[in-house]
């Protein structure tokens, strides 16, 4: 039987990212805070990688509340791009918005032929305890970048990013198709197998 622990500070404000932390981890925690449940504001991330992000930001959680606090930093690497936007990807363009992100990768990729557009949705969270414990999982989409946006579904570069195996872009995907096989889902999933190891 799985021995739950009590509380974990999810080192978000993002509901979406919270809800899908929710349903993966339901059974291990018996309560789940926020950022905003302490009047925090998140730390400033300036890690080159995405661990680094991904630490900066849990172990400030955990130093400010004294809690278990699960964090995680995600993007979209392009491979002609040399992995441009990587840790950038939320703030590519400078007004950090959804739709001009995408617009700006995709004029950067103008003329670029199919097979070259290759690129990978990354998802590295890192669950950090009050006794300096880590656990740190990785999650990976592999995937194309379209030439046009698709679908209304998702967030982010999901409407850009096309899944040859299903025929559709992120955004095309039901919410719950893309829970399955969505990065964060991957990596969150991960960490569910080490918890269940640990119990």
């Amino acid at each position: 039987m799985l021995r739950k622990m009590d509380k974990l500070l999810i080192a978000s404000n993002n509901p979406k990212k919270i809800i899908e932390i929710k349903e993966i981890l339901g059974d291990f925690f018996d309560e789940f805070y926020t950022f905003n449940d302490f009047g925090l504001e998140s730390p400033e991330e300036n890690g080159t990688t995405f661990e680094e992000n991904s630490l900066i930001k849990g172990v400030y959680g955990c130093r400010k509340t004294g809690m278990i606090t699960l964090a995680d930093d995600s993007g979209l690497c392009v491979d002609y791009l040399n992995g441009e936007p990587g840790v950038y990807s939320a703030r590519y363009a400078e007004t950090g918005n959804d739709v001009k992100n995408y617009q700006k990768l995709l004029e950067k990729l103008q003329g670029v032929p199919y097979d070259q557009r290759t690129a990978y949705f990354i998802s590295v969270i890192a669950l950090v305890y009050p006794d300096g414990k880590k656990i740190i999982c990785e999650g990976k989409v592999e995937g194309i970048i379209s030439t046009e946006p698709k679908g209304d579904n998702g967030f982010g570069y999901d409407p850009v990013f096309y899944l040859p195996q299903y025929r559709c872009t992120m955004a095309q995907l039901s919410k719950d198709a893309k829970n399955k096989i969505s990065h964060r889902s991957i990596a969150l999933k991960k960490l569910k197998e080490q918890l269940e190891g640990r119990s």
